[in-house]
């Protein structure tokens, strides 16, 4: 994560440890220095972090990211982004303001922040809508249906108001034209409206994600509890003493929840997520799901069911604030269980230490799938025994960011699209090849980006392949512990690629890549 400020750091300590009322020397021999060392710390002339800094936040009660005030890093960096939407192209918004206003007014800071996720939310909601008005056949066929109705009930309305010498006979046929008319208009509504309805079920609120984004982070995607689950959930299925470990799931999911597994080719009759379908007591495969994917399914189904307390309470954070936000949460802790089953912590850190985190290498020792093993490292950080910190990105052609892990002076925007130099875009140009660059940003920090394309399906003949880039990233101080630093100079001025966050936050100017113009405030 970098070294912290010491200023920062030091301030904390020493306000929150008179909070609690506890004396230098007394907390100085509780954590296991010097009272001299503390109170050098505390005055500014000492860094502290690793070891060190965790013991200090277990004893002062606070989360090494309050104390190292990492959270308001990343509210400030998050509210840097916002002058970079169109919406405040008028107002002259400074981004380096923001950390004055998150220093000032956090909770101001955060309310500013939770409007705009709002009003991102209703843009995306009146998008959806305004293009399936536009688009959709079968809602322009139903509106059409409406129509025709209402057209033929005003105008028998019509005749029977305005001619009031109508025959009996037919007065009636007139009127039984009314009633079905109306009945037709009725169905098609409610038709209208069951159709929206289960639109709305597919529609993902941007403010969920977002929350759960926070959540994750705000955790340094580090769950002591579910690393536990899964400790247990693999001696479980160990016990089984089946050949192979999808042998075992199978088991385990029949035996403890009464789920078969089975490979479906209708593949119209519901919707199939990460390419499968979880229905009471059946999970269902697309016909071309790779192993790797089946697996890692199983084993997050077995999470779901198996561990449903430990989850629920671990989404039990104030940060998800919506049912859709817990429920994301919750599916995303389970897929956390299952990558520490497939991936044991201390067994695959040494393997990744060993053998200089090579993917490709650690991929096939446990016949896992590239972005799982990628999502794995990033979540090695035990503060007891910890690997190389990596920010994560997995983006599409297009640009869209679908999954982020940030990491303290790499910025991954939050509501744009990210830097076109990035390798994770240029990794589209060589498919399924792993690319690394070094790069560095406008703060002077350098970064090794590696990258590489996946597929989440392989295509049948007539289907296209869901093709995205996953991107990992170090700082350069990590550099040389990675196979992917051999044969650079990393202190060479040309070694690396100057880049940016996103164009409308980049104060490089005369970058040939532009796409936007950047905010005149930015790097003032």
């Amino acid at each position: 994560m970098g070294t912290p400020s010491v200023s920062a750091i030091g301030l904390r300590v020493r306000e929150r440890r008179r909070a609690l009322g506890i004396t230098q020397a007394a907390m100085a021999r509780e954590v296991g220095i010097s009272a001299s060392y503390l109170n050098l710390i505390e005055s500014n002339k000492r860094a502290v972090g690793g070891a060190l800094l965790s013991r200090l936040a277990r004893r002062l009660d606070l989360d090494v990211d309050l104390l190292t005030g990492a959270v308001e890093r990343r509210l400030s960096d998050d509210l840097r982004e916002l002058p970079a939407d169109p919406l405040f192209r008028d107002i002259a918004l400074d981004p380096q303001s923001a950390a004055e206003l998150v220093a000032r007014f956090p909770d101001w800071a955060r309310a500013v922040l939770r409007v705009y996720r709002a009003y991102l939310d209703g843009n995306e909601s009146v998008a959806m809508l305004s293009d399936r008005l536009n688009r959709d056949p079968l809602l322009q066929e139903s509106v059409h249906r409406m129509l025709t109705h209402i057209t033929s009930i005003r105008s028998t309305a019509e005749i029977l108001d305005e001619v009031p010498d109508l025959e009996s006979a037919q007065r009636r046929r007139f009127e039984t034209t009314l009633r079905s008319e109306s009945t037709a208009l009725s169905e098609a509504a409610q038709h209208l409206v069951s159709y929206f309805e289960q639109g709305d079920l597919d529609h993902r609120a941007m403010a969920a994600s977002e929350e759960v984004d926070e959540f994750i982070i705000a955790h340094r995607n580090w769950f002591p509890a579910l690393e536990d689950a899964a400790d247990e959930l693999r001696s479980t299925l160990d016990a089984l003493e089946r050949p192979t470990l999808d042998a075992a799931v199978l088991e385990y999911l029949a035996s403890s929840h009464g789920i078969r597994v089975t490979s479906g080719e209708d593949t119209a009759a519901g919707i199939f997520r990460n390419q499968c379908r979880l229905d009471d007591d059946r999970l269902t495969f697309l016909p071309n799901a790779p192993a790797t994917t089946r697996r890692f399914q199983m084993l997050r189904v077995a999470a779901e069911r198996g561990y449903d307390d430990l989850l629920r309470q671990c989404c039990d954070d104030p940060r998800l604030t919506s049912p859709a936000a817990r429920y994301r949460a919750r599916r995303a802790l389970a897929s956390y269980v299952a990558g520490a089953v497939l991936l044991p912590y201390q067994r695959f850190l040494e393997d990744a230490e060993t053998n200089r985190y090579d993917i490709e290498i650690l991929r096939q020792r446990y016949d896992a799938g590239y972005e799982q093993v990628c999502h794995r490292l990033v979540s090695l950080r035990d503060p007891k025994a910890e690997g190389i910190p990596f920010a994560f990105l997995r983006a599409d052609p297009s640009g869209h960011i679908s999954k982020r892990f940030p990491l303290f002076g790499f910025p991954l925007p939050r509501y744009g699209h990210a830097c076109p130099l990035w390798n994770a875009f240029t990794a589209f140009q060589t498919p399924f090849r792993v690319v690394r660059q070094m790069s560095e940003f406008e703060s002077g920090r350098r970064f090794l980006m590696i990258s590489r394309t996946v597929t989440k399906r392989a295509g049948a003949f007539h289907e296209q392949p869901v093709l995205f880039a996953v991107m990992i990233a170090c700082d350069s101080l990590h550099a040389d512990r990675t196979v992917y630093a051999e044969g650079i100079d990393l202190t060479a001025r040309d070694a690396a690629v100057r880049v940016g966050s996103t164009c409308r936050l980049c104060a490089r100017t005369h970058c040939q890549q532009r796409q936007e113009a950047a905010i005149a405030a930015v790097g003032g």
